[in-house]
């Protein structure tokens, strides 16, 4: 598949990432949302929710049931993907190069 083609995503795809936004949106009002094909495999299609987090997994955790659901039992090539904010990420990475200077520039690597 080529970069500039972009597949058609289901109308039951589409209610299903409705469906993901509002659980997630019900717990972290803040958060932002875009909708892209995976990397590896086109036709999986990857939810990537911005929460400002500093741990992700707590985003994780509030879905995992629900996805694995669509997956299994209904098909849906779904995964969510927590993002933090840049903002967020800059000040995780200030306070890792106050900790430790290499440490934090490694983490830009």
């Amino acid at each position: 598949m080529s970069a500039d083609r972009v597949p058609e995503i289901s109308p039951r795809i589409l209610d299903a990432l409705d469906e993901l936004k509002r659980i997630i949106l019900g717990r972290y009002p803040d958060a932002t949302f875009s909708v892209g094909p995976s990397p590896e495999d086109p036709d999986v299609v990857h939810l990537y929710a911005t929460v400002d987090l500093e741990d992700t997994e707590e985003l994780v955790d509030l879905v995992i049931d629900r996805m694995m659901e669509m997956q299994i039992e209904d098909g849906l090539p779904i995964f969510v993907i927590p993002e933090r904010p840049p903002e967020r990420v800059r000040q995780m990475l200030a306070v890792a190069r106050r900790r430790s200077p290499q440490q934090g520039s490694a983490l830009l690597d």
